[in-house]
């Protein structure tokens, strides 16, 4: 369904406000300890805050979320190591077992970590609706929490529909042959590479 990755770099743009994304996505070889690394910088706004935030997330080769890291360029940060079955313990190695079974993250402020489930998943249309608990970091507070998302395949490889488990707010995501989002109605629009 989805190509074999490769290294990429990606650009997006909050639909409104100022801001933009810049994104490196790769495979890594196994001396690195991950098996996919994204970095990525961000500045935005959000209720008329500005901000600028760094971050890396790496995954084993299913998609699984092994180590978060989060900074702002005021210095606060926040960096969590997961064992890729949603056990999460701080870098210290203190266990944060209120996070226990969240497998993906979700990181406001960007359209990237859509592409952690739908890549892992390995979502078609055949498969229905999946439930999913996720570790949601807010950028201003850095307090990470849980919060209940549900993806569908609306085409395979192609759409897929995000909801908040609350119903609160639909989106349906175009995405490439890498699974990262082209178009995500009402929040972001990518800038580059441009797509056909």
């Amino acid at each position: 369904m989805f190509r074999a990755l490769s290294s990429t770099t990606v650009r997006w743009r909050p639909l409104e406000g100022e801001g933009l994304e810049h994104l490196t996505l790769r495979a890594l070889n196994a001396s690195f300890g991950a098996a996919i690394r994204a970095e990525s910088v961000v500045i935005g706004e959000r209720d008329g805050v500005a901000y600028g935030v760094r971050y890396r997330i790496d995954c084993d080769a299913g998609w699984r979320v092994t180590a978060l890291t989060v900074e702002t360029m005021d210095g606060r940060s926040l960096h969590l190591l997961c064992d890729g079955s949603g056990h999460w313990r701080t870098a210290e190695g203190a266990a944060l077992p209120h996070l226990d079974g969240c497998i993906d993250v979700d990181l406001a402020g960007t359209p990237f970590t859509n592409t952690l489930p739908i890549r892992r998943l390995g979502l078609a249309c055949r498969s229905g609706t999946v439930t999913l608990r996720m570790l949601y970091v807010p950028f201003d507070t850095f307090e990470p929490t849980v919060d209940g998302q549900r993806y569908t395949c609306i085409k395979d490889g192609k759409l897929y529909r995000y909801e908040a488990d609350d119903l609160s707010f639909t989106a349906d995501l175009s995405v490439d042959e890498d699974g990262l989002v082209i178009d995500y109605p009402t929040l972001f629009g990518r800038l580059s590479p441009e797509t056909t």
